[in-house]
């Protein structure tokens, strides 16, 4: 564990928070009593926060090296992160026309890299992730990035079901990448206007309460040659953004 990216002790991590530094997460001694009204004010200031916090035995606190950690620790995040609903009414004061990606339960850090990279490159105004399983803002997302992470707002949001009518609400169009569940090609998509496209999970795909919310649903055509599986997600988010991208700048 890299101890730059610690913060340990009660008062510590209460000034943290307080400071508004970006904690990724919480730990919490297994067994440790959590009667001390600092205790509890530490708890309830990363519940209010929406911050993961997870309860570890006492092993995993060895690695800190250090006697006075109190039975807790925070990862901190190298990136600042955002909330959409602060982001979205600026991009309209500056007349920017919102092209948004929403990464639904997007694990692999190599493939969150290389989204983040592409989504840079064409110049993306935001990415929404959730709270819980994604992948980890850390030196290692930041690497496949090539440093992109710090180019590109990234929003981490509780409940994304929300976030996703909060955009609706907006105006913005919301577009899901799916191969099963659209027989519309990705080119045949109107993206001239403020889109938002979310990409899913390589296993289980896109969330059906997001596809239900969203626009439209479209697919990447492909030659289906058999026993060859579908596109890896950052290179479908690769197609499908210069899509946008041509499309946009050739308008």
């Amino acid at each position: 564990m890299n101890k730059s990216e610690v913060v340990y002790g009660i008062h510590p991590l209460i000034e943290a928070i307080q400071s508004k530094k970006t904690i990724r997460k919480l730990f919490i001694q297994k067994g440790k009593k959590q009667k001390s009204n600092v205790y509890r004010k530490l708890i309830n200031l990363y519940q209010k926060k929406n911050i993961p916090i997870q309860i570890v035995p006492k092993q995993k606190f060895h690695q800190l090296k250090n006697k006075n950690h109190q039975g807790v620790f925070g990862i901190l995040s190298p990136v600042v992160t955002y909330h959409i609903e602060d982001l979205l009414p600026i991009f309209y004061e500056n007349r920017k026309n919102p092209l948004l990606l929403i990464l639904d339960r997007i694990t692999d850090v190599r493939n969150f890299g290389s989204i983040i990279r592409t989504a840079a490159c064409v110049g993306t105004d935001a990415i929404i992730i959730p709270r819980k399983n994604t992948a980890l803002i850390g030196s290692d997302s930041i690497k496949t990035s090539s440093g992109a992470l710090f180019k590109v707002p990234i929003c981490q949001e509780k409940n994304i079901q929300k976030t996703i009518e909060y955009l609706i609400s907006y105006g913005l169009k919301i577009v899901s990448a799916t191969e099963e569940k659209s027989s519309i090609l990705w080119y045949n998509v109107d993206f001239s206007g403020p889109t938002a496209i979310i990409l899913g999970n390589e296993e289980n795909g896109i969330s059906s309460k997001y596809l239900e919310l969203s626009s439209e649903k479209a697919k990447i055509p492909s030659s289906k040659i058999k026993g060859v599986s579908s596109l890896n997600v950052s290179v479908a988010c690769g197609i499908i953004l210069y899509e946008v991208f041509r499309q946009r700048t050739s308008t």
